[in-house]
């Protein structure tokens, strides 16, 4: 490429020397799997995976894929709910084969899913559970005999160097298009590898993210950011960790899930995020807002001491991001300088540069550049430009200021619009409108609520004599268009012009008037409260009881907002109520109809029954005896010395042997150990796990085989070398290396995984009294976990391999791999941080 002499004061927008070294997203993965082998990778509602294990499966889709036919440079269609790891490992199996894959949202219609697959020409589908199809038309046993390209290996699949190549391309994503059919843009593994480096060069330079970072996965994979968050995690070893799409959907719910997960890295669209209350990104050191104008309050409430915010800006087609600002809270919200590898300029109408503090059209150049795949619709966009000296240069249509400080975004030169961080052009609705029958004009406009939200317009004027039906057209145009591309309809008269014969946008209605007017005398008292908010937030008043919150323009994020109106008078309303009640009549009814929360039941516990009582009282007495036995040893044992050393006694002397024999049994560690073990043994013998009545027989059985273990002075064994011998007498399962130094439960209902650590003084006997039920269970510790001193594990307890339970913690569910967890009752805290050393020391002898 050659660059003219840039003017002075462009210079900063010029970045593209320093791109970083090409390599593919493949080789990336690969290099931070060989680092960060035990590192969790990814993490979903059926657990964690660490990078080993996520390579493992990756690379068997992927020779499953090869094995069907699958090819470098080819395309792969990936239709798959979000929030799955089945969804993750498709597209880094699609990537180590070779190919791009080729996302739609499991949720958009099926004929923008047939027109998406069949403009990106896929070969195949891998759809729920990763199953890949063949496409129509072609003979699955004929594509899977295709041959490999010269120097392709299926076997070399995963190792550096290997399939695919800088070059090959790595996805193709579709963004919103004028004539009303999408535009595929494809990005080559070149470009996406070098936005991945340069984020990860950019962000957190201070302390990089890396393997005790978590990272959320929020955003559809048909939407381009969802790259930067898969990247952010897979670059630097960190955790992605995909959130249900429900939560996602609520918006306002997402919030506390943050917290509960230990998410510390967000990528996502200010809209969203300003649902959230400011406690729920307490643990969010990294949070990244692109997609959409940042808002200035939002900035200023979120860029607090201890956390990057950041404001991001690019297209599609210059790979995710082309630019990005640190925002401190202060000053005007900029999009910032280029990073490394991008060029830009801001030039004018004869396509100059312009000067400090002018606006100007943004043109983007540099490693980052894309390529649709319509030959003519790329040469025309990615022209060169002549007064910049660019051989290849994107005309973003963006408006900016350039200042030297960083650019400043200041809107569209044409009628592409930005809506909840998808990029459209309203040609593509204005198109699906026109189709509808009966109408003669039709103009989309993204308007703005009184609540400060956008929303899609859609106004018809209908062919003369032409009937609306609303309900019709509604149907119809989910069935073509995304659901966040569905606008509310409005039908004028006539549609305004201009004197140039075109639509004047600014003179079209706004607010929407209702439809009628005396409809809103139906309301109840409910309803009428509820039809405030929802005005304040659709922008139109709703014209009845059977007005539906969706066919007046509703979305995911305005009915999360409409839900955090709701919880002032209703606080236990969820977002799902919006979607099962959507007409205002009907969810009116519903709150009203909800009878308060029941009283709690007053719970009857029975005392102990006087037979077991009498039983306690009883079996004590022989059980003191214990103790007796031991103190008669030591007084044997004095007798005896007094006898031979003074000739003098207190009582009849014994033999020596059998104070010998007394000492062993009853005071050494091996003999305090059989008559626990043997005591407890046949006393428990054919208990399991369960419930069992408070008082009864397992009850009384358990009771003395805890009373023998403690007259028996067993629990002194506690953080000795022989504790683990009579965890595995009691038959408890201890792994190798397993360090324990609390008591094992009587019953051995316990298993520890190898280099588990039980701190001292942790309770693991498995079993509580609950009223007038004695529950008992087993406990689990996972290869590799720690378990706090003071903690407690209740039956049931399942520590997963290599999680951390913070001292003085009570458990009595499953806790996932990796996790750390703390209180009473313990919650997830974050992940699992590596504070002991990877190799233990050795023993000591003693």
């Amino acid at each position: 490429m050659t660059l003219t002499p840039i003017q002075p004061g462009q210079d900063v927008l010029a970045a593209g020397h320093r791109a970083p070294p090409a390599r593919t997203l493949v080789d990336i993965l690969l290099e931070t799997a060989a680092r960060h082998p035990s590192a969790l990778a990814l993490e979903d509602v059926d657990g964690a995976l660490n990078y080993r294990d996520l390579m493992r499966l990756v690379t068997e889709q992927a020779v499953q894929l090869g094995r069907s036919g699958v090819r470098r440079g080819d395309t792969v269609g990936i239709r798959i709910p979000s929030g799955t790891r089945e969804l993750y490992l498709s597209i880094l199996a699609t990537l180590l084969v070779g190919a791009a894959y080729v996302p739609v949202d499991a949720d958009d219609p099926e004929e923008r899913a047939r027109l998406v697959f069949g403009e990106a020409r896929v070969v195949g589908v891998i759809g729920p559970r990763g199953v890949f199809e063949v496409r129509s038309g072609i003979d699955a046993e004929l594509f899977a005999e295709r041959t490999l390209a010269p120097g392709d290996d299926l076997a070399l699949a995963g190792t550096i160097g290997a399939m695919p190549t800088p070059d090959d391309d790595a996805w193709v994503i579709f963004t919103s298009g004028s004539t009303g059919v999408p535009k595929g843009v494809a990005v080559a593994h070149r470009s996406a590898a070098a936005f991945v480096d340069a984020e990860a060069d950019l962000f957190l330079r201070s302390e990089s993210i890396g393997p005790a970072d978590r990272v959320l996965a929020g955003l559809s994979v048909a939407f381009d950011a969802s790259c930067e968050e898969m990247w952010l995690a897979w670059r630097n070893g960190a955790c992605l960790v995909s959130a249900p799409r429900s939560l996602v959907r609520s918006g306002v719910d997402l919030g506390p899930w943050l917290i509960k997960h230990g998410v510390t890295v967000v990528s996502t669209v200010p809209t969203l995020a300003a649902l959230w209350p400011e406690e729920s990104l307490e643990r969010v050191r990294l949070l990244i807002f692109g997609g959409e104008a940042c808002p200035p309050e939002l900035a200023a409430r979120l860029a607090v001491r201890g956390r990057e915010v950041w404001n991001t800006y690019g297209p599609t087609e210059a790979t995710v991001v082309a630019c990005a600002s640190l925002l401190d809270g202060r000053g005007p919200v900029r999009i910032g300088l280029p990073l490394a590898g991008w060029n830009l300029a801001v030039v004018d109408a004869a396509g100059t540069r312009v000067a400090h503090g002018e606006t100007g059209e943004l043109i983007i150049g540099g490693v980052g550049l894309a390529r649709y795949l319509d030959a003519g619709k790329d040469a025309e966009k990615y022209a060169p430009h002549a007064q910049l000296g660019w051989n290849r240069a994107y005309r973003s249509g963006d408006l900016v200021r350039y200042e030297q400080e960083g650019l400043v975004f200041v809107g569209r030169a044409d009628d592409q619009v930005k809506l909840g961080g998808r990029r459209i052009e309203l040609g593509e609705i204005e198109a699906a409108l026109r189709a509808l029958p009966g109408v003669a004009g039709a103009a989309a406009v993204v308007q703005r609520t009184p609540a400060g939200n956008q929303i899609l317009v859609g106004y018809l004027a209908q062919v003369e004599g032409a009937v609306f039906d609303r309900s019709a057209a509604n149907i119809r145009l989910r069935e073509e268009l995304p659901a966040a591309l569905v606008p509310l309809l409005h039908v004028v008269d006539e549609l305004p012009t201009r004197t140039s014969g075109k639509v004047d946008r600014g003179a079209l209605p706004w607010p929407l008037p209702a439809a009628g007017g005396e409809q809103a005398e139906a309301f109840s008292p409910t309803a009428e409260w509820l039809a405030a908010g929802w005005a304040a937030i659709l922008g139109v008043p709703a014209d009845g009881p059977d007005a539906d919150f969706f066919a007046h323009g509703g979305g995911s994020l305005s009915a999360a907002q409409f839900v955090s109106t709701i919880r002032g008078r209703f606080p236990d309303t969820r977002v799902s109520d919006i979607y099962d009640y959507p007409r205002i009549g009907s969810l009116a009814d519903e709150l009203d109809g909800r009878a308060p929360a029941a009283p709690s039941a007053v719970r009857e516990v029975l005392p102990v029954p006087r037979r077991s009582g009498l039983a306690l009282t009883l079996l004590g007495v022989p059980l003191h005896v214990l103790v007796g036995a031991r103190w008669l040893v030591y007084l044997a044992a004095a007798n005896n010395l007094l006898a031979g050393w003074a000739g003098a006694s207190f009582a009849p002397t014994i033999s020596w042997w059998w104070v010998a024999l007394g000492f062993v049994i009853f005071v050494t560690p091996p003999g305090k150990m059989v008559i626990s073990v043997v005591a407890a043994r046949l006393l428990l013998r054919g208990v399991a796990p369960g419930n069992y009545p408070r008082g009864g027989s397992v009850h009384l059985r358990l009771w003395l085989a805890e009373q023998v273990a403690l007259l028996s002075d067993a629990v002194s064994l506690a953080g000795a070398p022989w504790i683990s011998y009579y965890a595995r007498a009691l038959g408890a399962r201890i792994g190798p290396n397993a360090d324990l130094h609390s008591l094992p439960p009587v019953t051995g209902m316990l298993e520890i995984g190898e280099g588990a650590a039980i701190e001292p003084e942790t309770d693991l006997s498995g079993y509580w009294i609950d009223g007038d039920v004695l529950r008992i269970g087993r406990v689990r510790i996972g290869a590799g976990a720690t378990v706090g001193s003071r903690s407690a594990l209740f039956g049931g307890a399942d520590i997963g391999r290599g999680a951390v339970i913070e001292p003085a913690s009570a458990v009595s569910g499953p806790v996932p791999p990796g996790e750390r967890w703390a209180g009473s009752p313990a919650a997830r805290v974050g992940a699992a941080r590596g504070s002991w050393p990877a190799e233990r020391p050795p023993r000591g002898s003693r």
